[in-house]
């Protein structure tokens, strides 16, 4: 009888791409019936149980940084980001002995981060439980280094979803054994199966030209202000704007003139089916949502300026070398960039269409499997997936 593994998998809320990388994980892993034991941590809520620093602020710790997100208002998060560095490394001593408490309670089998900037403590403390390895599952397309995703001279396993990530890794000093590559970033399970309807009906149903190239506009499930400026600058284009819960937004959006039809969507759990109704993406350089779009077969639209967070500036180097869509400055300056998409809309659909597969969310637990085992690092290269254009 083959023992129950228990593998601890540890996200924080600060954006919804680390929490959505472990739903998915355990949904994929309760799916293939893998005799593991998975549980889920936030570790706020383990290093503050509590909750001293939302009674102090009035706030959790990671609801700054998503307001920021919800706004717009990105501008100096480098910087920041140096200071909550600065601030882990302050209370290293502390945030060690928390974790290997909790470590030494728990007893797990393996430990998996999908969680920037803390993971040297995390890893630090796991030596409190000798021999169970410490996997680091990075949820970005690229590192920050340093001391962002890769801790260098620790004994941390690294998952890649690119080539420049496994480089990075690599010049950081992490050895081969120690370092997997997947083929991409984590979506859910659902982005990897055929949807089956009419799509001319359905943008009929929506009021628009089943005909005319649609633009998907998408900002994360509470939109952000600055589609309306994104709408009146494309006036002309036919467009869904997918506003998530911020319904003034939709509301707004719905009262503004256009020479072109434009379906205003708020919050909808088929994402996935809207992505199928566009013909290209707008929104920021996120991973996920870049991730997505190609999944879904659309050219993308996204800007690099100083508001851009710096974790997502590589981003953009991805979209333009791999000639995925256009990368423009400025999220309120779109129409050259729209419409310069629009002229080479079949070429931009032909690079997106030759994007190797995207099998990550499956690909982990087999990942997790070896390390499990004792097996060393397998890193894919680009032979074997396609590869990317950037070395």
């Amino acid at each position: 009888m083959t023992a129950i593994k228990t593998i601890d998998i540890w996200y924080f809320n600060a954006g919804g791409g680390h929490r959505a990388a472990v739903t998915a994980l355990d949904e994929v892993i309760r799916t293939q019936q893998r005799p593991w034991r998975v549980r889920s941590f936030n570790i706020m809520e383990v290093l503050d149980p509590q909750g001293w620093y939302k009674r102090v602020t009035g706030t959790q710790p990671e609801d700054y940084y998503n307001m920021r997100l919800r706004t717009g208002f990105t501008l100096g998060l480098a910087q920041e980001l140096k200071m909550f560095q600065a601030a882990v490394r302050v209370f290293h001593p502390a945030i060690v002995n928390i974790l290997q408490q909790h470590y030494l309670g728990a007893e797990p089998d393996l430990v998996v981060s999908v969680i920037p900037n803390l993971n040297r403590p995390m890893c630090e403390a796991l030596a409190t439980l000798p021999g169970v390895p410490y996997v680091t599952v990075m949820t970005d397309i690229a590192d920050f280094p340093p001391d962002f995703w890769v801790v260098p001279d620790q004994s941390q396993h690294v998952v890649c979803g690119s080539d420049e990530a496994m480089r990075q890794a690599r010049q950081l000093g992490c050895p081969e054994s120690r370092l997997h590559r997947m083929s991409g970033m984590i979506l859910r399970p659902d982005f990897h199966q055929p949807l089956q309807f009419d799509r001319s009906e359905a943008r009929r149903a929506l009021g628009l030209d089943p005909l005319r190239p649609t633009g998907l506009v998408l900002f994360g499930g509470h939109g952000s202000r600055v589609m309306s400026a994104i709408a009146q600058e494309l006036e002309d284009v036919q467009l869904i704007l997918l506003c998530g819960h911020n319904a003034p937004l939709a509301r707004k959006l719905r009262k503004m003139k256009a020479s072109a039809p434009r379906a205003v969507v708020e919050f909808t759990p088929e994402v996935r089916r809207y992505m199928q109704l566009g013909d290209f993406f707008i929104g920021k350089p996120g991973p996920g949502s870049l991730s997505e779009a190609v999944q879904a077969g659309l050219p993308i639209v996204t800007v690099r300026n100083a508001w851009t967070m710096p974790q997502e500036r590589y981003n953009t180097e991805w979209v333009r070398v791999n000639g995925l869509g256009i990368v423009g400055t400025s999220m309120r300056k779109l129409k050259a960039p729209v419409h310069e998409l629009l002229k080479r809309l079949d070429e931009f659909r032909e690079n997106v269409a030759r994007m190797p597969p995207n099998r990550a969310v499956f690909e982990v637990p087999d990942i997790l499997e070896r390390i499990l085992t004792g097996e060393p690092g397998v890193s894919i290269g680009p032979k074997e997936m396609g590869g990317e254009l950037l070395a």
